[in-house]
């Protein structure tokens, strides 16, 4: 049915006797190329025997012949168009897709530009394009407020594609460039700053300027998405779950398949999330967009422990797109797990090279350190500490990283305050984890429990099924001596991915060891029945 539908919304290609027909006749274009090669014999044998005829005028041939060859070449053309015509009929009846090339490709730009106004994925070099094109644009018109819109939507996506937040300033001007020049109803230049602030980690602005912008074009699909990463952001779960339901109303399609996917992992729907992401992939279009889904479907996979099919994920998403950095650190996590250690380096370098994410840097350190290699890495955590000064140079925030760093390599107690910070700020899901362990690390393991909580217990929107999270809370159980909670936590932590961590791993192992098994004589002794 999809064929069908391709083809019947494919422009049909004009026989040459009906392009003959045409005056004055249009130019050579790719969608015209194939009918005019096809009348090239006929066009050939007329302008032959014009030179011919003029040629044998010239030499002072007779009338007689000048005369007649006319005649042939007119017979001559009568039979090509005829011929041609024939041929465009057999060319009509063939499918479509054995055809050559119909409409020619979009310009990388235009490629680009389709993908940032519809909130997907674009191509790296796609993006150069763009912003070359919009900025060349904006110079010789200054006025151009939707122009204005598209560059900072462009420059935040090129930041978060390269992991480089010197772009974000240049969004920022560009997209406050466009509401001044139109303020009113500018949800474009809205929904740009919302995105912006996501990138950023500024999860409470994101919200402000996605609600701004629902409320000048409350049937604009692309604002929900925004909404949703602000909301899930901020930990309200159920809002970012009616946004869903909007924009399902709104718009179906890969990319609202790839949001729902999204909100289903998050409220542990694992397996509707997981057929989510495979329609979406299978509907994308541009390799960048269906790319970005097999990521997602890849870092699903390795979440419920399925190391093959994550890396089958992750390869398949590097070879559709080579700037898929996301896909290649994946590929080091899955390698890691799978003892081939020497690629799974080798992958992690190569995703840092292209996108020096803190979060990358600081897996590759804890790898190294598995490893022994005490000095490498020492190198990616310096390497992760000015990223995040580099960062919030720009207005992103990494504090988030930097203290699941401190409270597992650094300073426990420096961890607890930028977590304590961030939890004010925006107190979302992974923050209630990390700072749950930033507290254990550093001795409060009581109060570190009720956050562990927060992550984890369904009634306290943890619907989020990770192995980590549950590590971290059987661990600050088995502290507090809560043997039972302790065991069935860390037992769970396996179950969901025996290979989430090499050292956290080992670690759950080594502590249900010391736990053992339930003890039989703490049993409370059941009376007998009465006779």
């Amino acid at each position: 049915m999809e064929k069908q539908q391709e083809a019947s919304e494919t422009p049909r290609e004009q026989s040459p006797d009906q392009t003959a027909e045409q005056t004055p006749q249009p130019p050579r274009t790719a969608e015209t190329a194939q009918a005019a090669e096809t009348g090239a014999g006929a066009e050939t044998a007329e302008t032959g025997a014009g030179a011919e005829a003029e040629a044998g005028a010239k030499a002072g041939v007779k009338t007689g012949a000048a005369v007649r060859r006319p005649r042939i070449s007119r017979r001559a053309l009568i039979a090509s168009v005829a011929g041609c015509a024939v041929l465009g009929g057999v060319l009509t009846l063939l499918p479509w897709e054995r055809a050559g090339t119909g409409a020619p490709a979009p310009a990388p730009g235009a490629q680009a530009l389709s993908a940032v106004t519809s909130g997907v994925p674009a191509a790296l070099p796609d993006l150069a394009a763009l912003i070359d094109d919009r900025e060349s644009h904006l110079r010789a018109h200054p006025r151009d407020a939707r122009a204005w819109a598209v560059l900072g939507s462009a420059f935040v996506e090129q930041g978060r594609r390269t992991a480089d937040a010197g772009y974000y300033p240049r969004a920022e001007q560009a997209l406050r460039t466009s509401l001044k020049v139109d303020a009113r109803g500018n949800a474009e230049a809205l929904g740009g700053l919302a995105a912006l602030a996501n990138a950023r980690r500024d999860f409470r602005a994101a919200r402000t300027w996605a609600e701004a912008a629902r409320k000048a074009a409350p049937g604009r699909w692309t604002t929900y998405p925004l909404l949703i990463d602000a909301y899930t952001g901020l930990g309200d779960h159920k809002a970012a779950k009616g946004a869903l339901d909007r924009l399902q109303e709104l718009r179906s399609g890969p990319a609202v398949m790839a949001r729902a996917a999204a909100v289903y992992r998050d409220n542990g729907w694992r397996e509707d999330a997981a057929a989510a992401l495979a329609d979406a992939a299978a509907g994308a279009r541009a390799p960048a967009e269906r790319a970005a889904y097999l990521e997602r479907a890849g870092q699903l996979a390795w979440e419920r422990g399925d190391r093959e099919d994550a890396l089958r994920h992750f390869q398949e998403a590097v070879r559709v797109d080579p700037d898929q950095r996301a896909a290649q650190a994946g590929q080091g996590r899955v390698l890691a797990a799978l003892g081939r250690t020497t690629e799974a380096l080798n992958a992690y370098r190569v995703a840092l090279a292209r996108q020096p994410l803190p979060q990358y840097a600081l897996e590759l350190g804890e790898l190294y350190e598995t490893l022994g290699l005490r000095q490498a890495a020492r190198v990616q955590y310096d390497l992760l500490r000015e990223r995040v000064r580099t960062a919030a140079s720009h207005g992103a925030d990494e504090e988030l990283v930097l203290g699941q760093f401190e409270a597992d390599h650094g300073d426990a107690r420096a961890a607890v305050r930028r977590l304590r910070a961030e939890w004010a700020r925006q107190p979302g899901i992974a923050v209630a984890d990390a700072l749950g362990w930033a507290l254990h690390r550093a001795g409060a393991h009581e109060e570190a429990l009720r956050f562990a909580v927060t992550a984890t217990d369904k009634t306290k929107e943890g619907g989020v099924r990770s192995a980590l999270y549950m590590y971290h809370r059987g661990m600050i159980e088995k502290e507090l001596k809560r043997h039972g909670s302790a065991r069935r936590h860390l037992e769970e932590a396996l179950r969901i991915n025996p290979y989430f961590s090499p050292a956290r791993a080992r670690a759950a192992r080594a502590a249900l060891a010391q736990l053992g098994e339930p003890s039989l004589r703490k049993l409370p002794v059941m009376d007998a029945p009465d006779e």
